[in-house]
């Protein structure tokens, strides 16, 4: 493929006036990743990517029982591994409710945790 002065200034045209690459590669009769590899050689003004992004998720405390909140020391195979505060606080610890069968969660941290997913509901009451 060779880029003549008339592909590059209608390129250059086009990214300006901010056309998308696949339309820009459309009109030019080229693919989309040419468009793009020209830009950069060209060092072409860069844009924001078209594609959404999710915003940052905000960390925060689980709202547990009390009463079954334990330390590292307590946690078994069937209790909640979801962490409560820093680990560098003083009353720092986890969850310990029951877990979900097959997850290290129970069912509120597991809803939490993996997207809102109520697949697995059952505890594991060992």
């Amino acid at each position: 493929m060779v880029w003549t002065d008339d592909k590059i200034k209608s390129l250059k045209k086009l990214w300006l006036k901010g056309a998308a690459t696949a339309e820009i590669a459309k009109k030019l009769g080229l693919s989309k990743n040419s468009i793009i590899g020209k830009v950069h050689r060209l060092n072409l003004q860069n844009r924001p990517s078209p594609i959404k992004k999710n915003p940052p998720v905000k960390k925060t405390k689980a709202p547990a029982k009390k009463t079954s909140r334990i330390g590292i020391i307590e946690l078994k195979l069937n209790t909640c591994r979801w962490p409560i505060g820093e680990p560098t606080d003083e009353d720092f610890c986890f969850c310990g409710a029951p877990t979900v069968v097959g997850k290290p969660y129970c069912a509120e941290h597991c809803a939490m945790a993996y997207s809102g997913s109520t697949k697995d509901s059952g505890t594991n009451d060992e």
